[in-house]
């Protein structure tokens, strides 16, 4: 071991370059020495605000070490993943005040529900696939819709982006509409219950894989098969809520988020 004039020592268990006054490596944690080498009188007579400092700055080298790494990191992730993980979730704010707005404009008398809601065959009107998923009678189920859509939206804008968010109301809410409209002659849906399994079934694979491979998950799974369950059954006990656009959300919500969930765990 050096002595205790030498300006630092180096660690035999990592190697890093720490001070002499020191009993433990602050990057490791290995005991260097059972007791501190006393401190020469000419260097105590400087006081301890200087040794203070200098050991202050040698424990904050493991963070400082930390944060570059992951700055780089970060600057090494795609630029859609950055903007999901740094901006707001403007895709779910906007598909959340869209309905909040058709709500108002449907119960202020300035639109007709039949303009906005499939009722019957489109007969070439296709922006009602669009506009059908923020239409509703039911507060109840605007209420639980909208949460759900807030909520797993919001989540993963944050972990994927805004993308993955807009191509789930394209293919799960629209595209379970567009199925609803094909598969019965006389259709009449309205509401977001496509979307809202479509992202929860997106959000929940990354838990479910981990849950196949007996691995430790975050989310809550329990909880997230309890609303998607709801969901499902709110055909039967609201009206004009398409079980079959429910159903080809959950599947979109599937096939999107597999594939986001096994390249997110590589």
């Amino acid at each position: 071991m050096s002595s205790g004039a030498d300006l630092f020592v180096v660690c035999k268990h990592c190697g890093s370059e720490v001070s002499p006054y020191i009993t433990e490596c602050p990057y490791c944690g290995h005991r260097l020495r059972q007791r501190a080498p006393k401190i020469p009188r000419e260097t105590a007579r400087r006081g301890r605000r200087g040794s203070t400092g200098l050991i202050a700055r040698l424990r904050a080298r493991p963070a400082r070490r930390r944060e570059a790494t992951l700055l780089s990191e970060r600057r090494r992730a795609p630029s859609w993943a950055r903007l999901g993980a740094e901006s707001r979730p403007y895709a779910t704010i906007t598909l959340v005040a869209l309905s909040c707005g058709a709500w108002i404009a449907w119960r202020g008398g300035f639109v007709h529900l039949d303009q906005m809601a499939i009722e019957g065959p489109l007969h070439g009107d296709w922006w009602k696939l669009l506009s059908s998923q923020f239409t509703y009678e039911s507060g109840l189920f605007e209420f639980a819709a909208l949460v759900v859509v807030a909520l797993f939206g919001w989540l993963l804008e944050r972990r994927h982006g805004a993308w993955v968010v807009v191509t789930l109301f394209l293919l799960g809410g629209a595209g379970g509409m567009a199925v609803e409209a094909a598969v019965n002659p006389t259709p009449l849906a309205l509401g977001a219950n496509g979307l809202a399994l479509a992202l929860l079934c997106a959000w929940a694979m990354p838990d479910l894989l981990a849950w196949r491979r007996d691995e430790d998950w975050e989310g809550d799974l329990l909880g997230t098969g309890v609303i998607a369950a709801v969901l499902l059954l709110l055909p039967l006990a609201v009206r004009n809520v398409s079980a079959v656009a429910g159903l080809t959300g959950a599947l979109a919500g599937i096939v999107i988020g597999y594939p986001l969930a096994r390249v997110s765990a590589r």
